[in-house]
């Protein structure tokens, strides 16, 4: 596998768990519908910078382990692809739903950008998370770990961007598609599962197997 079809597989990823309706995505739908399209983008803001914090000790994690403890980096990445599989699965066999989106209850853009970046770092799922993502795609073979940390964030901040700020620019539209209409929804969190288990398997084959 190239580096380009490795950025490719995690762009995959990304973006499926990004879509995936949840807490953050409600909290820029509520933010938007309450207090406008600029409150949406500064909780979106506040979300992106939480999820710089994450890829940053993510890399970090990487980077240590495979200077240090080299020979743990295999078993860090079957485990990992083990765990991405088992979500794609988990995701696969729920019934995502959206019943309705409350008052977001911010006073300020600053609130919203704040309360987003607390809410992003707060979630302790995203910390087990990233460790299972990383070892997937940034790899040593494909050169300094620095410059392929700094891509994979600026990736994820620009799908965030994209669909949260997505959100925010149609919160009237996206409120009718997600609240009440499970269907959506459910093959939204389906489809995403899929593309955990793939681009788990794949990771694993190439990183392990192949090696």
């Amino acid at each position: 596998m190239t580096y380009t079809e490795n950025l490719w597989l995690f762009f995959t990823l990304l973006f499926g768990i990004i879509v995936v309706p949840g807490m953050d995505m409600i909290f820029v739908l509520a933010n938007s519908l309450s207090r406008g399209r600029a409150s949406g983008l500064a909780a979106t803001s506040g979300i992106m910078a939480g999820g710089l914090v994450h890829s940053l000790y993510g890399a970090l994690g990487v980077g240590l382990l495979a200077s240090l403890m080299p020979v743990l980096f295999k078993p860090l990445l079957i485990a990992g692809g083990l765990y991405m599989a088992w979500i794609g699965v988990t995701l696969m066999r729920s019934t995502i739903t959206v019943d309705h989106v409350g008052p977001a209850n911010i006073r300020s853009h600053w609130e919203a950008f704040r309360r987003g970046l607390v809410t992003c770092l707060m979630n302790p799922k995203a910390y087990l998370f990233m460790l299972a993502i990383y070892p997937q795609f940034l790899r040593p073979d494909f050169g300094a770990l620095a410059p392929q940390a700094a891509i994979m964030a600026a990736m994820t901040a620009a799908t965030q961007l994209v669909v949260y700020g997505g959100l925010a620019f149609a919160a009237g539209r996206a409120r009718s598609l997600l609240v009440g209409n499970a269907a959506v929804t459910i093959w939204v969190g389906r489809i995403a599962g899929l593309l955990l288990v793939m681009v788990s398997l794949v990771t694993m084959w190439e990183g392990v197997v192949k090696a």
